[in-house]
């Protein structure tokens, strides 16, 4: 591993570094401040609007490392991605490696793999032509400082570039990070599908469903509801894996769905309708006011009315952080209440716009 020069004092990182929605720079702000708060530790955010990212500044000396092993990625809501990060860098066009093989020298980092990633946005997809002029250079640079390695502990390199003058450094770890680039599950629309919504809840099933587990949680001949269906995105998907499916919604249902024979479509309210027996699975997007969501989904899982539930909460312009936390917290509260117990997750998917999904899951 590289060693800094007498001159030169080794750099240490003190910075975590996340990637979010453009636009959701604040709720993922308040969101990483306090937890990391309640973790026992004070920071300062910078969040920057429309950047994609949210960089989190430790205070005093203990290492930033202990902060991410204890912030797991996966039960944040708003982050796409999670890394131990370094300053940003600000580059000149004449030499835009220098800087970064000398910062990543000083960190003392070595890793196995370089990945150039930019916010999902127009801007950042214009930089695709330079990371990848810029690629190969600097892995044959890295490589002869000793930072590029074989075997490195799987730790991989990051550099998030906000525009052509301008990168920040994070290391990512095996077990807390996104292997997906720029933490984006990025899904093919199946043209026979109702609407693009169906993606939304095959992205949900990845994201809370292991996939060797996908023959067992979601197979072939369970019986599920899909509240608040019409026209079927999602009801599709449910379809697709072999479920038989009440379909509740006042509105039209796709003729080629209903053709299928898989699907029982009922002309009722969501929010008051009552299944015939305990289901395997209650999805449900239906648009109203999260708190409304909440209280129907509590309902089915008190009654025990499914196994697993996938549902989106519609979040307000603002306070969108503070909406989520309350609203998990008093679902969890009211299953602790009633002896219920269920495994909790939440996330902002990359198929999700103003809403997040929840997924619950009985655990008895």
């Amino acid at each position: 591993m590289p060693t800094a020069t007498q001159n030169e004092a080794t750099l240490v990182p003190d910075r975590l570094l996340f990637y979010c929605r453009p636009g959701f720079e604040a709720d993922l702000a308040s969101e990483v401040a306090e937890r990391a708060s309640a973790l026992g530790w004070v920071g300062e955010v910078e969040a920057l609007p429309l950047a994609g990212c949210v960089d989190f500044r430790i205070e005093g000396d203990r290492p930033v490392n202990e902060l991410h092993r204890q912030l797991r990625l996966a039960e944040l809501v708003f982050a796409r991605q999670s890394l131990v990060g370094l300053s940003p860098l600000l580059l000149s066009r004449e030499d835009r490696l220098t800087p970064i093989v000398e910062q990543v020298v000083r960190s003392g980092w070595s890793f196995e793999t370089v990945w150039h990633e930019t916010p999902d946005t127009n801007e950042g997809k214009a930089l695709a032509g330079l990371t990848k002029a810029l690629a190969r250079p600097l892995e044959s640079l890295l490589k002869k400082r000793g930072a590029l390695r074989r075997k490195a502990g799987g730790r991989r390199l990051h550099l998030f570039w906000k525009d052509g003058d301008r990168a920040q450094l994070g290391m990512s770890f095996p077990g807390n990070r996104s292997e997906l680039p720029g933490g984006i599950r990025r899904l093919k629309f199946p043209h026979a599908a109702p609407s693009r919504s169906t993606l939304k809840l095959e992205e949900a099933w990845h994201e809370f469903v292991p996939r060797d587990e996908w023959p067992e949680r979601l197979a072939e001949g369970m019986q599920a509801a899909d509240l608040g269906a019409a026209p079927g995105g999602w009801t599709w998907q449910l379809v697709r894996r072999g479920m038989h499916v009440f379909a509740i919604d006042n509105g039209p249902m796709d003729k080629g769905l209903m053709a299928s024979g898989m699907v029982e479509h009922q002309r009722e309210d969501g929010f008051v309708w009552e299944p015939p027996s305990r289901l395997d699975w209650l999805v449900c997007d239906i648009v109203d006011k999260p708190a409304r969501v909440v209280a129907m989904v509590e309902r089915w899982l008190v009654r025990r009315w499914c196994r697993e539930s996938i549902f989106n909460l519609k979040l307000p312009m603002k306070r969108r952080w503070e909406t989520v936390s309350r609203c998990l917290a008093e679902l969890q509260d009211s299953l602790d209440d009633a002896g219920v117990r269920a495994e909790l997750r939440c996330r902002h998917l990359y198929h999700d716009r103003e809403e997040v999904t929840v997924h619950a899951r009985m655990l008895d």
